[in-house]
């Protein structure tokens, strides 16, 4: 692309119930993402006190603007020095009970609310402060000096002594803060308080606030409070109620329990099921639950420390949401070290791995899957990226290694054209799908349950030279992939004597496939369950019409491709073949009208692997319309996934930068933890589950994928509860659209 500027344009993009806002620039007509510093987030969680739980039970947090964290717990107070990791139990012997407030004075020392009274220091010692009628609630620190509050009562200190205050309001008290102004808003169980010492004001009415049960407050940038209410969140402007947050507004659960002001204006309402961020004077909203970002969900208090990052009291330990300054490219070198050091297995298979212990990140070991192959090719086609993008000469040597694992998937089953799923050491004794036998009971339950239901006792056979166990039974989905990356290693990585090598190993495989009337057919003289191309099958087999068009969009772009490599003419010759007289062009067609019960989710992303190979090698233009016209029909119908590998393979076709910056946005958004925490979106009372746009699954509206669950492009990202935290995912799927983005100048 060229770089001389025409003129420039900033595009800043804010998508409703998004949080992140990405900055492209238009160049005279080309439209680019100048790759500049974002803030990336992600989680720390801290146990207390080896799991005890009554001290996991955290009530209120605080920093003393030092570093030091404190906390308030069910067993007593905490704190954590900025440069270690363990809590310290700051009140000990007798006196050691529950606690309930933090704040921090003026002077940076620490005052805090417990069982038997108010204390105050600092790290070095805590000494009680006599005075208030114990057990204290809350504690407020305001410029005219500090309040402590509880169910007897309010007393006020100036440095020398307390003094009670007769404020004549509810004994429950949720929560309180000064009015900087001499004065005191404090919610309880039956309404909101403003206390002056000449008055007191209540303010319980249905009129005054979402309802009378006030759990917490902070000011926004504007001077606005916020006040957490069980219900949502009330905004008032000095002694008018101006708006609320309730669930339709972006509040993840009704049981608000805190509300804070972030450093950058942000509002953090916390609630018993994560935490719902606001931007000021916007509708824009993110969430933060699960175990990805919390301890637990449920949220008691909030603060913030000299960083901007957030600390987080919750029923089950302390998190901290942390911030730091990244580039896509820094994130790429991130990701690029994590797949090297823990998702690399012999003989070159990139793979998830299992965690022995789920979310243990240290418990890691490796694990098989049965699109072993698939996912090491889209791998294949990330470094095909990279070192076309960068002329590494790493890159072109990896590569080469995941294309030896994909070519000997092939040799390793000795039948030719045949190539297995996976591998896996023979000295695994476990595995998934263990060789197994079936009674005439299982069979018969399985055949009414899918009578194209394919028995297969023996999934795992001992390679040749014993070294290995390989898998068989390959789906379509397997070659579907293989090929995406073939056509890319072949494209921008291969020199001619490793073109001719994946013109020989795929030409094998395409034989295999026309001896066999276009099926996959395994060791035991079988067709797989689903490797079915076949014309018998696909167009006179009333069960395979949910496969149909795909398959056979699948089975011209496996001929075209072959065709193009080898230039032998019988490829070519049975290609235009389905197409004239098995309809295989007008079957393709149908598949953006399919029937809804027939649509899978990752049926879009198996005939985003074909459209490169059918619309780069077809030559006539009748048949290259077709095609074009196909893809520009897919890409309508799934760009509100706003998945950048499909954005950004539609732009390299169609030479265009349609969904930049939704595209950029997924990068930015995409947590740094690739472990695929569990996260349930239907109790989130933001959402809708509905039944779109997969109609056999749960679903919500589409979230930014820091709220979902960690990424594979096989998974629905719309699902309203999945994820798995025994397994630690690759992040291949981010770092190939990324690679893809520099490839398409589109990130600079």
């Amino acid at each position: 692309m060229g770089k001389s500027i025409l003129f420039l344009i900033l595009v800043f993009i804010s998508c409703k119930n998004d949080d992140y806002k990405t900055q492209v620039t238009q160049t005279g007509d080309e439209l680019f993402y100048e790759d500049t510093p974002f803030v990336q987030e992600y989680h720390e969680g801290y146990e207390v006190a080896g799991g005890n739980a009554e001290a996991q039970d955290v009530r209120a947090i605080e920093t003393d603007g030092d570093g030091t964290i404190w906390i308030a717990t069910k067993d007593g107070v905490y704190f954590k020095q900025e440069s270690s990791k363990d809590w310290v139990l700051g009140i000990q012997g007798e006196t050691k009970g529950p606690a309930y407030d933090v704040a921090i004075g003026p002077d940076h020392k620490v005052w805090l609310a417990t069982w038997d009274g108010v204390y105050m220091g600092d790290t070095t010692g805590l000494q009680k402060i006599e005075g208030p009628q114990p057990p204290i609630a809350k504690l407020v620190v305001a410029n005219e000096g500090i309040y402590a509050l509880g169910p007897y009562g309010s007393w006020y200190y100036d440095t020398t002594e307390w003094v009670k205050k007769d404020f004549g309001i509810a004994r429950s008290i949720r929560a309180a803060l000064s009015d900087n102004n001499g004065g005191l808003w404090i919610g309880t169980d039956v309404g909101l308080y403003h206390c002056m010492d000449e008055k007191t004001e209540v303010f319980q009415g249905n009129d005054d606030l979402i309802s009378a049960y006030v759990t917490g407050m902070d000011f926004d940038a504007k001077g606005n409070l916020w006040v957490a209410c069980m219900g949502g969140v009330t905004i008032r402007n000095g002694e008018r109620r101006i708006s609320d947050k309730r669930p339709e507004n972006g509040i993840a659960n009704a049981h608000v329990n805190v509300v804070k002001k972030a450093p950058n204006g942000t509002m953090w309402v916390g609630t018993d099921y994560g935490i719902t961020r606001f931007e000021s004077a916007k509708d824009t909203y993110s969430v933060r639950l699960s175990k990805r970002w919390l301890r637990s969900n449920e949220v008691r208090d909030i603060t913030f420390d000299k960083d901007g990052n957030a600390w987080i009291a919750t029923s089950n330990g302390v998190s901290a949401i942390k911030n730091k300054k990244m580039t896509l490219k820094e994130k790429a070198d991130f990701f690029y070290d994590k797949l090297i050091q823990r998702h690399v297995r012999e003989p070159w298979i990139i793979a998830r791995s299992k965690l022995t212990i789920p979310g243990d990140t240290a418990s890691i070991e490796p694990d098989d899957d049965d699109n072993d192959g698939e996912f090491t090719s889209n791998y294949l086609a990330m470094e095909a990226f990279r070192y076309a993008v960068t002329k590494d000469p790493e890159a072109k040597t990896r590569a080469k290694k995941a294309f030896d694992f994909l070519h000997y998937l092939r040799t390793v089953t000795e039948v030719d054209g045949f190539f297995a799923r996976t591998i896996i050491p023979v000295s695994w004794e476990r595995s998934h799908d263990m060789n197994r036998t079936y009674t005439d009971r299982e069979m018969a339950e399985a055949l009414i349950d899918n009578p194209r239901h394919k028995p297969v006792e023996e999934r795992w056979h001992v390679s040749k030279d014993g070294k290995w166990k390989w898998k068989g039974d390959t789906s379509s989905d397997e070659l579907c992939g293989h090929l995406f990356g073939y056509y890319w290693y072949y494209n921008l990585v291969a020199d001619e004597k490793e073109k001719k090598r994946v013109a020989e190993h795929f030409s094998k495989i395409m034989d295999h496939l026309i001896r066999n009337d276009f099926n996959l057919v395994d060791v035991d003289g079988q067709r797989t369950k689903w490797g079915v191309w076949s014309p018998k099958l696909l167009n006179h087999d009333p069960e395979w019409a949910p496969e149909r068009a795909l398959n056979s969009l699948e089975l011209l772009a496996f001929l075209k491709f072959t065709y193009h490599i080898t230039q032998n003419e019988k490829y070519q010759s049975e290609y235009l073949k389905l197409i004239e007289e098995e309809g295989y062009l007008e079957n393709a067609k149908m598949l953006h009208k399919t029937n809804p019960a027939w649509e899978t989710y990752f049926d879009i992303y198996l005939a985003l692997y074909m459209y490169p190979i059918l619309i780069d090698y077809e030559e006539d233009p009748k048949l290259g319309k077709e095609y074009r016209d196909h893809m520009e029909q897919w890409f309508q119908k799934h760009r509100k996934a706003k998945s950048p590998f499909l954005n950004f393979t539609y732009n390299l076709l169609a030479d265009n930068t349609e969904e930049l910056e939704n595209s950029i946005g997924f990068l930015k958004d995409a947590p740094l933890d690739l472990v695929d925490w569990h996260i349930d979106n239907s109790k989130r009372e933001d959402l809708k589950t509905v039944r779109a746009p997969i109609l056999e699954e749960l679903q919500v509206d589409l979230r930014p994928p820091s709220e979902y669950r960690t990424v594979r492009w096989d998974r629905n990202p719309y699902l309203a509860t999945s994820g798995d935290p025994s397994q630690e995912l690759e992040p291949v799927y981010w770092l190939l659209p990324y690679w893809m983005g520099r490839y398409l100048e589109v990130i600079q």
